[in-house]
């Protein structure tokens, strides 16, 4: 799809003024300022790139922070840095104003603003993996597009068996990474190529004073010395174009890369001191092991007398819970019949209340007998008296008329009796 040029006209434009123009490092995007393997890696890229850039227009594609558009920029006529991070394309312009053949442009690798057949020379180094695979065919079509023909393409990307598989590694930001065969697949479209490994590696330097001859490269160990193979590729540097004829005649065999400060010798010197020093500490630690090896040996026979000593007390509490339980067992059955005393004392007292009760009862019912008795007593005596009474008076009147009786079986009664009845009946005749 053809991109117009008037697509860069905005490039440098306007420049937020709030932008930081060092940004913070990550761990993945290269800043300037760090240092570690990422500086010689990356530099040594841009290195090469700057040595193949002499008067062409170069398009960066995923530039980051500019530095490396800015190195291939000394070299090259024009420079155009791609990012899809506008921050950071921010922070580029920021940092890199006023060079005139160099510009900043946000976009995606997959859709360049730039005009077909508008570019000499691609560099795109460590982009490809960040891309998702349907997108990375999209990434190279895009480059084979803005490419003018003799353009070549220089691209770098982590080798997949060496950087993540043999070192059981997963980047986060790595989407999809590629392996040799994977790689080349991707750059049908630009069939000429020339591959390159980068990695790095250790070893002595010896350079001749005068600037001729060839490059001599071994490997070896007090046994053996014999040519230098070229290592396992960390990162394949693939420079590729259309046809055989746009690549340089011949590439450096042997390419090596050193910053001026040595911070990588540096950084092996203060950790072969830092070695020396740890090692005399782990001998002072290992002394300090010992002496604690014996303080622990010493502390384990008063563990173990320790031991021993909580046995015979754990068999002390034994016999102590057994006598406790024992104890507790005879309490329990003392409560238990405690309990059984207080309910037979309740049923008790709850008798005694009843025979107390029946007992005022029977007192009351005593207090009246004895009460009805005397009564009784006194009646029977006063009825013993007037039976006495009665009785002399019967008897009396018993022994009158048997005086009655006696006088009137006489003849004399016999003859006063006509004599009497007359009286009694002129009596009654009178009152009547």
């Amino acid at each position: 799809m053809p991109r117009t040029a008037n697509a860069l006209h905005y490039a440098n434009a306007s420049i937020p003024t709030d932008v930081d123009p060092q940004p913070e490092f990550t761990g993945e995007r290269f800043v300037p300022g760090i240092e570690g393997e990422i500086v010689y890696e990356h530099l040594h890229r841009y290195a090469l790139a700057r040595s193949l850039a002499a008067g062409k227009r170069v398009l960066d594609a995923a530039c980051g922070e500019g530095y490396g558009s800015a190195l291939v920029a000394q070299a090259a006529a024009h420079v155009i840095g791609v990012d899809v991070d506008q921050p950071t394309v921010d922070a580029a312009r920021l940092r890199y104003a006023g060079r005139d053949n160099l510009e900043f442009v946000q976009s995606s690798v997959t859709r360049l603003p730039l005009p077909d057949a508008s570019v000499d020379f691609i560099v795109s180094f460590e982009t490809i993996e960040h891309l998702p695979a349907p997108d990375q065919p999209a990434m190279i079509a895009e480059f084979a597009r803005v490419l003018k023909p003799g353009g070549m393409l220089l691209l770098s990307s982590p080798n997949r068996p060496e950087y993540s598989e043999s070192r059981n590694y997963v980047n986060p930001f790595h989407l999809h990474e590629l392996d040799r065969t994977e790689l080349a697949d991707l750059l049908t479209a630009f069939p000429a190529q020339r591959w390159l490994h980068q990695r790095m590696w250790q070893g002595s330097t010896l350079w001749s004073e005068d600037a001729s001859g060839a490059s001599a490269l071994w490997s070896g160990n007090a046994e053996r010395i014999e040519a230098c193979a070229a290592p396992p590729a960390m990162y394949f540097v693939v420079l590729a174009a259309r046809e055989k004829a746009s690549l340089p005649s011949e590439l450096p065999r042997f390419s090596l890369f050193a910053d001026v400060n040595e911070t990588e010798r540096r950084r092996s010197e203060h950790q072969a001191s830092e070695v020396l020093r740890l090692d005399d500490l782990l001998k002072s630690r290992d002394a300090d092991l010992e002496r604690r090896a014996a303080h622990v040996r010493h502390l384990e026979e008063l563990c173990a007398q320790h031991e021993r000593v909580v046995a015979e007390r754990d068999q002390m509490l034994a016999q102590r819970n057994w006598h406790v339980q024992h104890l507790e067992r005879l309490v329990k059955e003392r409560d238990e019949l405690i309990v059984e005393r207080d309910r037979a004392l309740e049923a008790r007292d709850e008798t005694l209340r009843h025979l107390q009760e029946r007992t005022a009862g029977l007192d009351r019912r005593i207090a009246e007998l004895e009460a009805r008795v005397t009564l009784e007593a006194a009646d029977r005596a006063a009825t013993e008296e007037a039976l006495r009474d009665e009785c002399s008076r019967l008897e009396r009147a018993i022994t009158a008329q048997e005086r009655i009786i006696a006088y009137r079986q006489s003849a004399r009664w016999w003859f006063k009796l006509p004599w009497m009845r007359m009286r009694l009946l002129f009596d009654r005749a009178r009152w009547t």
